[in-house]
This record gives C-alpha cells, structure tokens and sequence, in this order.
C-alpha cells in the first residue's frame, strides 16, 4: 500500500531544492553578521550589508561546490571559479544594496527585515547567473592548458 506522499513529485528540483537550503542557511550568516556588525560594532548599514555579503558568500560557495551542484566547469580553476562566483554575488549584492535603500532609508522599515526581501530577488539572479556560467559542465570559458 502507498501513501499519497510517496506518490507526489518534488515541488523542487533536487539540485534547487540544495541551492535553496545553501542559500538560506547562506542567508542566515549574512544577516547574523549584518545585525551583529549594524547593533554591536554600530558600522554603517551598507558596511555591516557588505560584511554580510562577504560571510554569506564563502557560505554559499563552500556548500555550492561540495554539496549543490555535482557539475563544475572550472573545477581545474578554482580561483576562476570563486572569482566569478563573487562576481554574481556582487551583482547580487547591488540588487540588495538598492533594496535596503528603498526599504530601510527611504520607507524607514527595519533593516533586517528588508534585507529578507532582498534575497528573494538575489536568490533567483543568483542561482540562474551561477548554474549558467559555472555549474552547467561546459566552461564559457576557455581555459589554457598547462603544457609540460
């Protein structure tokens, strides 16, 4: 006998189903750091936003290219890799950057909870960007080869 759980599909795809666990667990580090820099350190809100990128970032790397994606196109390069994984994050990190503007400085809304509206959006630049330059298995790339 079968229940009617075993018989329904994943409402996502396994692979953007770990990209979303990565992002938020990502996310959490992000503005853990953001409040604890903004409320302890008293930094600047786009300085404690950008301290919380950066932890996020290495998060979300980390789990990227051990646990999300089986396919890396520049697993050979993996400064590259990094490097252009930033990249998209910092595209990502001016979408959240004009968020918190909008959200915190000019509707006055708290910080912390503006930032989770922008990682909605960041969430879906930032995995569409990364699965497409670097974790679709062919390279944009062309590396050169290291000849003996």
């Amino acid at each position: 006998m079968t229940t009617p759980l075993r018989n329904r599909r994943a409402v996502l795809p396994p692979e953007l189903a770990r990209y979303l666990a990565a992002s938020l667990l990502a996310l959490i580090a992000d503005v853990a750091t953001l409040s604890a820099t903004l409320r302890l350190l008293r930094v600047d809100l786009y300085w404690a936003a950008t301290a919380g990128f950066m932890v996020g970032l290495a998060v979300a790397y980390a789990l990227s290219i051990r646990w999300v994606f089986s396919r890396r196109a520049y697993a050979r390069a993996p400064a590259l890799e990094f490097v252009l994984f930033g990249l998209v994050g910092v595209a990502g990190l001016g979408i959240t950057q004009v968020v918190l503007w909008l959200g915190s400085a000019r509707l006055g809304l708290m910080p912390e909870l503006v930032k989770l509206v922008a990682a909605g959006a960041t969430f879906v630049f930032n995995y569409v960007w990364r699965r497409t330059l670097l974790f679709a298995g062919m390279p944009l790339l062309q590396l050169r080869e290291d000849r003996a």
